[in-house]
């Protein structure tokens, strides 16, 4: 393995030990931070690697979600604990809705393209940007360069993504039965056969 797929597969794996810390801490409103070890995550290590690093993964984790402000460490009667804010709320509902997008994917389509058109001020532009890069991991097919297409229901993913970026006014959510000469774009989305 190549120095660049080492520097992708330890980058995949931190962001997600962070995911995984950020929904326990989401469902459960608050964590206490000697419990981040891993006898809370016993299924997990598995996935991620070494079981006895997991803990310290976890902890290290939970200290990158607070510098991104998605959580905060708070202290009640000599404990510490790990307080997921409204950031991290609106982090980890986005990512519940793209995890819901995915899920679609399996089901049977219904013939209608979902397209994302934004126009997004030059005073934005790292948003511009961010949206770009969110429509990629999302399974988006570019059609322009602020249109994207999606063959599945995505309406929550973008309203999540419209609240986390706030963006609201600046991008459209557009249900179309058709597109003109879709065959290239049902072909991105292995969709030929239902033609």
């Amino acid at each position: 393995m190549g120095r660049m797929e080492l520097a992708a597969k330890k980058r995949r794996r931190k962001e997600n030990v962070q995911q995984i810390v950020l929904g326990v801490v989401a469902v459960a409103g608050i964590l206490a931070v000697t419990m981040i070890a891993p006898n809370i995550f016993q299924a997990i290590p598995r996935l991620l690697g070494d079981k006895y690093k997991f803990g310290y993964r976890a902890r290290t984790a939970a200290g990158r979600l607070a510098q991104k402000g998605y959580v905060r460490f708070v202290e009640r009667n000599g404990k510490k604990f790990v307080e997921i804010t409204e950031k991290g709320k609106r982090a980890y509902a986005l990512e519940k809705a793209r995890f819901t997008a995915y899920t679609n994917i399996n089901k049977r389509w219904d013939k209608r393209w979902r397209i994302v058109a934004f126009d997004i001020p030059e005073t934005r532009r790292g948003t511009r940007e961010r949206v770009r890069r969110l429509m990629r991991e999302f399974g988006f097919l570019k059609l322009q360069d602020s249109v994207w297409v999606f063959p599945y229901d995505c309406e929550e993913l973008i309203t999540m993504m419209k609240a986390e970026l706030r963006i609201g006014k600046d991008i459209l959510y557009i249900i179309a039965d058709t597109i003109e000469n879709d065959q290239w774009v049902r072909r991105q989305f292995n969709l030929l056969k239902e033609s």
